[in-house]
């Protein structure tokens, strides 16, 4: 049976001022840091899906600048959708988790959960912002029913993606770590989702000695886990 193989990739680290900050909707950079992390991810993809047969990007300033290196090793021509930016944390956004602690008393580790109960205020609807990712993914599916396509996006829509195609409340997508510039691959045919892995990070291989990292560029190998 003819698959579609979904590559879901985080953009890179944020500039300084936006790290550990609910920045969802604000255009952010890269950060130096996160610039050499997404030059490590076109490299990792490159040699990884050399014949992807599109590529889909949020159209926000994060992902694009972490796009540009993979574009530039001959990438399809990506296809920019609105839909795919991030989450809107209403009266959260530009706070950080210790901010967010102090004015609203809730852990930014429960921030899934509070989006679900929609008790973020003025934050986006749970409701509206999966059903905007779950239309973006069907547009995506349906145009694509096998082969090989990469998605550049963010940490809440991977998980919003992983909760559709899964079948699983947003609020349970706390179980998975996705990390920036990350890596989450599916097989997706008829009637069957199949998890290849999650958040395998490119740029931590590169530290690895050649040995160990050859055992480990063949993600296919290994079950679903946390890189």
């Amino acid at each position: 049976m003819s698959s579609l193989r979904l590559i879901l990739v985080r953009h890179a680290e944020v500039e300084a001022p936006y790290q550990r900050v609910f920045g969802g909707r604000i255009d952010m950079a890269l950060s130096p840091r996160g610039l050499e992390q997404a030059a490590a991810l076109a490299a990792f993809l490159a040699a990884h899906a050399p014949r992807l047969d599109a590529v889909y990007a949020s159209p926000m300033r994060r992902v694009q600048q972490t796009l540009a290196p993979f574009r530039n090793n001959g990438a399809p021509e990506p296809t920019v959708l609105t839909e795919l930016r991030e989450v809107d944390f209403g009266d959260w956004t530009g706070l950080t988790y210790e901010q967010v602690l102090e004015r609203f008393g809730v852990s930014a580790d429960a921030w899934l959960d509070q989006l679900c109960a929609d008790a973020i205020p003025n934050a986006e609807p749970s409701a509206a912002y999966r059903a905007r990712i779950s239309a973006s993914l069907r547009r995506i599916l349906d145009a694509h029913p096998r082969g090989q396509v990469a998605v550049y996006c963010h940490g809440g829509v991977i998980r919003m993606m992983l909760a559709v195609l899964l079948d699983l409340p947003f609020a349970k997508t706390a179980m998975f770590q996705i990390d920036y510039a990350s890596v989450t691959e599916l097989a997706i045919a008829p009637g069957r989702v199949r998890l290849e892995y999650l958040n395998l990070v490119p740029w931590r291989l590169s530290l690895l000695p050649t040995s160990a990292a050859r055992r480990v560029e063949s993600p296919g190998q290994h079950p679903a886990r946390s890189g």
